[in-house]
């Protein structure tokens, strides 16, 4: 499979999200998850939903490039980025 393009947006956030056949690492703006977000466990777990949901955890790698608005908003936008990929995939 090659990889899958898509967009998340909200507010003035934007994420943009590849998607490919990996082992489950995810990586947003150079940094792991953690290292992104820090301690915000919830903010962690709105980003890491549509991949529980689609049973997708530990089957895709994922890599994200932000942009504008707070973490916040940009958890929201990755969030996005990563169902309309996984739709797309």
């Amino acid at each position: 499979m090659a990889k899958v393009y898509a967009t998340g947006r909200r507010k003035t956030a934007v994420a943009k999200v590849w998607l490919e056949n990996g082992t489950g690492e995810l990586t947003v703006n150079g940094l792991s998850l953690d290292a992104w977000l820090g301690g915000l466990e919830s903010v962690k777990k709105r980003v890491m939903q549509p991949l529980e949901v689609a049973k997708q955890e530990t089957s895709v790698n994922i890599v994200v490039k932000t942009l504008g608005g707070g973490y916040s908003a940009q958890a929201d936008a990755v969030r996005h980025g990563i169902s309309r990929a996984l739709v797309a995939l």
